[in-house]
């Protein structure tokens, strides 16, 4: 046995027989311990940008007196962020104390959407935040904390809205065939930044609120009737003429068809003549496509603000949504 055969098989008797007495110690016959698997904490539905910078939907006005009045670079551009340092209107003679976070927001004007009849008021868009970092008299110089888009001279300062976002829970998979749940119903008006065809983690408003009893949390289905395919597309026309005789000719051999054209009806194709328009009118009521689910996350008096969690194909602006 040469030497390094030699130091290769003590190296492996010292192994088992470490392994043999750590198994001793446990006593003969007994089990090493189970390993202890830690629940894995439940996880929010939106976080970041999705929880503070969602944005709403109010019927209410909102307060111009606390603003954005200047930024410590504003000689090299108009636009600020992250970190950026800017002042605003509000000092020691509003009680304002270093280290007092404020929320930005910017109106954005009335909503008017062809998906409701309802008056929803204005939409308003939420930037971001800011630190106050030094105190005077009537202004304050701020940091900018957190930036979702670009602070504006202006801009809307308000006091943060303390927010907890719903939490995902173990859920079935999409029911694509599911049944209507008997409540409230309502339009996607809009999506954030204009989106208009949505996917999973997409915000957007709903034409449903306070009203309608709806709270933070509450999930929604997400439907649209049966025949409809993408709401934003006006729908296909075929004006091909079927035929029902020159069957026996080859030349003609199986006619001329089209969805939309007339055709004979019957065992022996020898009654009224129908069509897909006329197989729509008469088929049962309440055919539809669930195509996602959404969660609240905000609440305003005839709108809320949705986060889609799960889609089966893509969402459009338009599209029907009902509370679970």
């Amino acid at each position: 046995m040469n030497f390094t055969r030699s130091i290769a098989v003590k190296a492996l008797l010292s192994l088992s027989l470490a392994a043999a007495f750590s198994l001793a110690a446990y006593g003969q016959g007994s089990s090493l311990p189970p390993i202890v698997m830690k629940p894995k904490a439940p996880m929010p539905v939106a976080v970041g940008n999705n929880l503070y910078c969602a944005g709403y939907i109010q019927t209410g006005g909102i307060s111009t007196t606390n603003k954005i009045v200047a930024g410590q670079d504003e000689a090299d551009g108009f636009h600020f962020s992250q970190n950026d340092y800017m002042y605003i209107n509000m000092g020691r003679d509003k009680g304002v104390n270093v280290g007092d976070i404020f929320a930005v927001v910017r109106p954005r004007g009335r909503v008017d959407s062809k998906w409701t009849d309802k008056k929803v008021g204005n939409y308003v868009q939420e930037l971001g935040a800011l630190e106050v970092v030094s105190v005077k008299q009537n202004v304050s110089a701020v940091r900018i904390k957190s930036s979702c888009d670009d602070f504006l001279l202006g801009d809307l300062v308000q006091l943060v809205e303390r927010r907890q976002s719903p939490l995902y829970e173990q859920r079935p998979p999409l029911d694509i065939f599911g049944d209507p749940s008997g409540k409230a119903t309502g339009r996607i008006l809009m999506a954030r930044d204009g989106a208009e065809t949505l996917a999973r983690d997409f915000i957007a408003y709903v034409d449903l609120g306070t009203d309608e009893h709806v709270r933070v949390g509450d999930r929604m289905t997400i439907f649209r009737d049966i025949k409809r395919g993408n709401v934003m597309l006006e729908p296909q026309h075929e004006d091909i003429t079927s035929k029902d005789y020159g069957f026996h000719s080859d030349a003609f051999s199986g006619g001329t068809f089209s969805n939309q054209s007339t055709r004979k009806t019957g065992e022996n194709a020898d009654k009224r003549e129908t069509n897909t328009y006329k197989v729509r009118k008469d088929r049962p009521s309440g055919l539809r496509k669930v195509v996602g689910e959404a969660v609240v996350l905000n609440v305003k008096e005839r709108t809320a603000t949705i986060v889609i969690t799960r889609n089966a194909q893509e969402i459009h602006t338009g599209d029907w949504v009902e509370i679970q």
